[in-house]
Order: C-alpha cells, then structure tokens, then sequence
C-alpha cells in the first residue's frame, strides 16, 4: 500500500536530526523550542470495522482538532505535520506491522486504506483543509522521536509550528498481522525466541534481564505489584484512557498474584493492552509560543538511543549499559542532572522493563538494586515520591502517549487529580524499550 506525499520537503538528511551519541554537548535550540498542545481521542479495545466515527482517521482528526484549540492556534498557522503512518504504529513492528486490505473498502475519504486502519500526513493535510504545510516527511516512528524530530525541525527553521501525531489502531485477531505472524511456523533464529502470538520476540527479551536482575539484586516478579496497581490508579485519573472508559475498577495486588503467567515471570498484569486511539501535540518556537492559549512548555533536549546486543537474547548488563548511557546523552544534552529531575515517566510497555530506566536516571536516588525498595515505599502522585504519574501504558492502554501528555500537564499545573504535590519544574519522558527509543526533557523554563 503506497501513496504519493507532495507534501515532503525535507532539506536535511532524513536521520540527520537524531541525537543518538555522547559528547554532542547542549542541544543548540535548547529552549527555543517550546510544547503548546495537546489533544487526545478516546481509547477503544478495537474498532469494529463499522463505526466511521471511530476510524483511525477520525481520531486522529479528532486529536489533532483538540490539539490545535489547545494552543489557540488555526489550521492556517500549522506548517509542519510529523505522523507514524505505520499498522501498530512505529518501527518496532517491522514486517509484522505491514498488512494488506482486509475489506471492501467505502466512499471517500474511505476508499481505501489510509483513515481505516492508517494514516499519513497526504490523507490528514486533504481532509483537515490544511493550506500551509512546508514540512511532513514521510516517517514511521513512534512518539519519542516523532517529538525529537519535529523538535529539531522547529529548531532548524523547516517548519514554525509542527503537528505531531501517533495514531495506534486495533482489530479483531492477531495484533501484528503482517511477517511471520502471518506463517504458521518460526523460521531461522526465530524459532528460539517468537513463540506463537509473540511480536518479536519481547517477552523474551524483559523476561531474562529481569530474572537475571533477580539473582544479582534479589527480589521476585511478586516485588513489582506496587508498580503495577500504581500504573493503574494514575491511568484511571486520565478522562481518555481506556481503562477510565470502559474498565473503571481497580486491580487489587491480589489480583496480580492470581493473573496468568504469560512468560514466568510475566504475568498478564504486567502486560499492557493494545488499543486503537490516536493523540497529538503541537510544538512552535518559543517566540511564537508567548502568543498561545497555554503556557509554553520549554523542550530542554531531545535524544535517541539505539544499544547494539551480540546475540538474540539481551543480557542484564547489556540493558544497564544501554539504559545508562541514554540517561548520559540526555543529563549531557539538556544541561541537567539527575536530582534536577521532578516528573519521570519512563516507558512501561512491560512493567519489567521500566525499572532499568528508574535506576539507570537516578530518579529520585534510586540506584541499581533499589527499585523495589522503591515501589513499596510512597509512589503515589500526592505522596513525597511520585513516579510515572501518567500511568503509563499500563494504566491507559497501549496508547504509548501518556507520559508525554502527563509531563506536559504537570508543568503546566493542570493534571487535576493526578498533579503531584512536589515540585514540578523539569519532567523526562520517554518512549524506549531498554535497547532503544526517544527522550524529551520539558521545562517551565527556557534557561
């Protein structure tokens, strides 16, 4: 499924705006760039392949029109559009995320493909009437670096005011489609670490870190439950998520023990749940940004990180190499340290991994061994040590936008129930399994 993009003027290199090795010292637009909107749909299990108002497309239509009245600003006054156009959304899916048609198709706009099941910026710029787009290269990426890159673009003078948008879809069946979840035999070195229904190979890769991390540290899988029912609690604060729509009740840690083991010593619980939903934000320069509706929220520094491994199964110490040199690039890239740190939401698309992002950015003195100590101690949003007050994925479904709306609501001070009570000055956010990812620091301030 192919379609033309006219609207593609890049004069960069296409990777050039990543930030992905130390020693680049201060991000050059470090605060010259600046978060003005928000904007969410509503989180559904599935779409029905029925509703129109439910499609993919008009969801993001939908996000993309909350975000714009958010920032005060018109269709007229947005230049660029940064959207994954991806089935699952983001480049994890590979092969697996690349599906074809699967039914008669409609009138338009919904004649084919693209606002069903997908969208990309030709199909969003048609529909919403855009006039003005100088910048929408065509990318699959997800949320951490769709901000990084759109960061970088507003910073480099390619667009002034950039829509980012990260659509998710959903259907009956397999979650990832495409590759070999569509055979019925793991070929190769597959065979080893895709058991049947796994996307990749994920269960496999938090799944032995974390054993290992066990034995070296001490602690169960039972030790995490506290992150876990935490997670949900702060996704229930979200009017949007799912679990806040259509399963409002609240995992007790008893429920935990008693789940399923998906992969000893993932449990169902530690799983989040694919969603279809679609969010946006809208950044500018921090010039413009003073003539908005909300108070600007100051992008500090944007980083990738992308860890080589030696074989098919990732080592603890891989992940606590990898895992401390993306907090490196970031404290190096924003000017910052870890006890300047107020609002961490780090990635939890398996409540095994996130963890080694808690110790790895010192959030709060937490160092190598000290999670646990840390879960069972006060995490909630009003209480002295608050922690991923999204709620994550977890929390929300896999939405896999949640930290970044949260970050930038508590530094606006308008997260309702969810504002923490401490100090809320510089939150860090990320969308990064162990091995790779983005990262974004927000400030209140430019300096």
């Amino acid at each position: 499924m192919t379609t033309e993009n006219k609207y593609m003027f890049q004069s960069q290199d296409p990777l050039s705006w990543r930030r992905q090795k130390e020693g680049l010292g201060i991000w050059e637009h470090r605060g010259k760039v600046a978060a003005v909107g928000l904007g969410h749909s509503p989180v559904d299990r599935r779409w029905d392949e029925k509703d129109l108002n439910s499609t993919l497309g008009a969801y993001t239509i939908l996000a993309c029109e909350r975000a714009m009245e958010d920032a005060g600003v018109t269709k007229d006054q947005v230049d660029g559009i940064l959207i994954c156009s991806e089935h699952i959304a983001g480049p994890t899916g590979g092969t697996e995320a690349n599906w074809g048609p699967t039914r008669p198709y409609l009138d338009p706009p919904y004649d084919s493909e693209w606002g069903l099941t997908v969208v990309n910026a030709k199909w969003l710029i048609d529909q919403m009437g855009f006039k003005n787009i100088r910048y929408a290269p065509d990318c699959s990426l997800m949320p951490g670096e769709l901000f990084g890159q759109a960061s970088q673009a507003v910073g480099d003078g390619l667009c002034h005011t950039c829509l980012i948008i990260y659509p998710v879809g959903n259907l009956s069946g397999r979650y990832r489609r495409g590759g070999a979840n569509a055979q019925d035999y793991a070929k190769g070195n597959a065979q080893w670490s895709v058991p049947f229904g796994n996307h990749g190979g994920n269960d496999f890769i938090n799944v032995f870190p974390h054993t290992e991390y066990n034995v070296r540290y001490g602690g169960s899988g039972d030790d995490i439950a506290p992150f876990v029912i935490n997670q949900h609690i702060n996704g229930r604060l979200n009017w949007w998520g799912y679990y806040t729509i259509h399963e409002p009740y609240i995992p007790t840690t008893e429920d935990y023990l008693a789940s399923r083991y998906i992969l000893r010593p993932l449990r169902l619980w530690d799983c989040d749940r694919p969603v279809n939903a679609s969010s946006a934000w809208l950044v500018s320069t921090s010039e413009r940004a003073q003539d908005m509706k909300q108070k600007p929220i100051y992008i500090l520094n944007h980083n990738q990180s992308n860890y080589p491994t030696r074989s098919s199964q990732t080592t603890l110490n891989e992940i606590e190499a990898a895992t401390d040199r993306a907090a490196r690039m970031l404290f190096e890239g924003s000017g910052i340290g870890p006890a300047d740190i107020d609002v961490f939401n780090p990635y939890d698309g398996f409540s095994l991994m996130t963890q080694f992002w808690l110790e790895a950015f010192q959030y709060q003195g937490v160092k190598r061994g000290d999670a646990y100590a840390y879960y069972a101690g006060d995490i909630s949003v009003k209480g002295p040590h608050p922690f991923n007050s999204s709620g994550g994925n977890l929390g929300n479904g896999r939405t896999r936008s949640a930290m970044f709306v949260d970050s930038m609501e508590q530094l606006r001070g308008t997260a309702g129930e969810r504002q923490v009570t401490i100090k809320a000055e510089i939150a860090v956010c990320g969308l990064a399994p162990p091995m790779a990812g983005g990262w974004v620091t927000f400030s209140t301030s430019p300096d």
